[in-house]
């Protein structure tokens, strides 16, 4: 009788570490595949040093445009392709127009997913 309550005992804590393991793996799987599952996002956008936001205006005729896109391996800066770093960092000066000035951001993955910011701004 002791020997049968020691087995269970035994084969319910494997099961419970196996478990625990296997939902650790299922966990680590999922924050590893973040990038994956929810695609590309542009972050961190700023212009002239300030977060970017549309309907502000600027003095300057020629700003520095700021920012991250983590995994991206194209980005578009108002239609013209830009570099970016390794942590998906880029940092590009444009000129503006007088008045109305749209900042078009677009960054593409390697799965193909797009995101793409813009923001209206006066000079």
């Amino acid at each position: 009788m002791k020997m049968e309550v020691m087995l269970s005992r035994k084969k319910i804590l494997q099961i419970i570490v196996f478990s625990i393991f296997f939902l650790f793996i299922i966990v680590y799987a999922f924050f590893r595949s973040q990038d994956l599952i929810f695609g590309i996002k542009i972050k961190n956008v700023s212009i002239n040093g300030s977060p970017a936001q549309s309907g502000i205006k600027v003095m300057n005729s020629v700003v520095e445009v700021t920012g991250n896109a983590k995994n991206a391996i194209n980005l578009a800066l108002n239609g013209r392709e830009i570099s970016i770093d390794k942590s998906g960092n880029f940092k590009e000066t444009i000129a503006l127009l007088s008045g109305y000035n749209i900042i078009n951001i677009t960054v593409k993955d390697k799965f193909g997913y797009v995101d793409e910011k813009n923001y209206q701004i006066m000079h």
